[in-house]
C-alpha cells in the first residue's frame, strides 16, 4: 500500500448504538438515571466501610477499590456516550480516544485481577480462618491492591501505545460506543495480526490467568464447606462468598465470549451490548449485590440509617 494512503485521523466517529433521534433521547434519558445510580451506589458503598469499624476489613478493602474501579470505569464510557446521544456529530478527538481506550482497558484489567484477589482472601476465610488477620494483614492487602491497578495499568499503556501507531488512512467511523480495543484496531488500513496476539496474550495474563485462580480458590472453598458437618455452618460459610461469586461470573463471562478469540468474536452489536453491560449494568449491580446479600453491609445500613433518623430527630425538635 503506498505511503501517501497510510495517512493519521486527527478525530474519530462514533456510530453509537441507533441514528433514530427518538431513540436516542429515550436511551439517553435512561442511561443518564442509570449512571446516577451507578455513582451514589458505589459512592454509598465506600462512604459506608469509611464510617462503620466493622467493615474494616480485607474484605471490605478490596471491595472499596472495587467500587473505585466500577463508578471510574462508568465515567470512562458513559458521559461521552450521553453526550453523544444529543449531538448530531458523534466526533471524538483522537487524543480522548487514545485516553478513553486507555482508561476503559486499564479499568477493566484492574478488576479482573482484583477480582482473583477478593477470591484469595474468601479462600484464606474460609479454608483458614483461625490465620486470617495473621495472613491477610494489612500489608499484604496494600501490595496485592497496587498490584492489581499496576498491572491493569500497564497493560492498559502496552495495548494504547500499539493501537495508536496503526495507521488509519481514511477510516474515521468506529462501529461502537466507545473506543474499544477491537473496535479501533479494525480501522487499521495495515496487517493487526501482531495487535490480535497481543490480544490474546494479555487476555490470557490478565483474564484467564485470575480466573483460574478464582476457579482453583472456589473449588477449595467448595471441598472445604462440604466437610463442614453444621448446616448453620454451611450456610454461614457459603453467604461468606456468595457475593463475590455472583461478581465473578458476571465480569468474567462476557469478557472471556469477547476477548479470547478477536478474530472470529461475536458481531457488532454484541460487542456495543457487553459494552453496555460492563460500563452501565456491572457497576450499578455489584453495590447492590453486596448490599442485598451480605450481612454485615445489611447491619451496617440499619446502624447508619438509625443515627441519621436519630439525627433528624434531634433536629425536628
Amino acid at each position: 500500500m503506498g505511503t501517501e494512503n497510510q495517512t493519521w485521523v486527527r478525530e474519530f466517529i462514533l456510530l453509537g448504538l441507533s441514528s433514530d433521534w427518538d431513540t436516542q433521547v429515550s436511551l439517553f434519558v435512561l442511561f443518564s438515571i442509570t449512571y446516577m445510580v451507578t455513582v451514589l451506589g458505589n459512592f454509598l458503598i465506600v462512604l459506608l466501610i469509611r464510617l462503620d469499624s466493622r467493615l474494616h476489613t480485607p474484605m471490605y478493602f478490596f471491595l472499596t477499590n472495587l467500587s473505585l474501579v466500577d463508578v471510574s470505569y462508568a465515567t470512562t464510557i458513559v458521559p461521552q456516550m450521553l453526550v453523544h446521544f444529543l449531538a448530531e456529530h458523534k466526533v471524538i478527538p483522537l487524543v480522548s480516544c487514545a485516553a478513553q481506550l486507555f482508561f476503559s482497558l486499564g479499568l477493566g484489567g484492574i478488576e479482573f485481577v482484583l477480582l482473583a484477589v477478593m477470591a484469595y482472601d474468601r479462600y484464606v476465610a474460609v479454608c483458614d480462618p483461625l490465620r486470617y488477620v495473621v495472613i491477610m494483614h494489612g500489608g499484604l492487602c496494600t501490595r496485592l491492591a497496587i498490584t492489581s491497578w499496576v498491572s491493569g495499568s500497564v497493560n492498559s499503556l502496552m495495548h494504547t501505545a500499539i493501537t495508536f501507531q496503526l495507521p488509519m488512512c481514511s477510516n474515521k467511523f468506529i462501529d461502537h460506543i466507545s473506543c474499544e480495543l477491537l473496535a479501533v484496531v479494525r480501522l487499521a488500513c495495515v496487517e493487526t495480526s501482531f495487535n490480535e496476539i497481543a490480544t490474546m496474550v494479555s487476555s490470557i495474563v490478565l483474564l484467564m490467568s485470575p480466573f483460574c485462580l478464582v476457579l482453583l480458590s472456589y473449588v477449595k472453598i467448595i471441598s472445604t464447606i462440604l466437610k463442614i458437618r453444621s448446616t448453620e455452618g454451611r450456610k454461614k460459610a457459603f453467604h461468606t462468598c456468595a457475593s463475590h461469586l455472583t461478581v465473578v461470573i458476571l465480569c468474567y463471562g462476557m469478557a472471556i465470549f469477547i476477548y479470547i478469540q478477536p478474530s472470529s468474536g461475536p458481531s457488532g452489536l454484541q460487542e456495543k451490548l457487553i459494552s453496555l453491560f460492563y460500563a452501565i449494568l456491572t457497576p450499578m449491580l455489584n453495590p447492590m449485590i453486596y448490599s442485598l446479600r451480605n450481612k454485615e453491609v445489611k447491619e451496617a445500613w440499619q446502624k447508619l440509617l438509625g443515627q441519621l433518623s436519630e439525627f433528624m430527630s434531634k433536629l425536628g425538635t
